[in-house]
């Protein structure tokens, strides 16, 4: 009699477990992907400052080649951390 009640009980249990697993895993991943979104309005923003002032000194190319530069170096250093990371 006590058998089945304790599988009941024990179900009960790990269903709460695994709802709030679940829960926790959809805010972070909410939060990983607001927090992605959030990264890159910053970077396209602040890429559109400092290309308009840069700008102002020199003409558009150039102004788009040093914002395109400063992006592709930063680029590379991810890769090359990433690289070493894992080896």
């Amino acid at each position: 009699m006590i058998g089945p009640l304790l599988r009941v009980a024990a179900s009960a249990a790990a269903t709460r477990s695994l709802r709030t697993a679940a829960n926790e895993a959809l805010n972070r991943a909410l939060l990983t992907v607001g927090a992605a979104l959030a990264l890159g309005m910053s970077a396209i923003c602040l890429s559109f400052s400092a290309y308009a002032l840069i700008e102002r000194q020199l003409d558009p190319a150039s102004a788009s080649a040093i914002v395109g530069t400063f992006w592709g170096l930063l680029g590379l250093g991810y890769f090359v951390a990433t690289r070493r990371r894992r080896n």
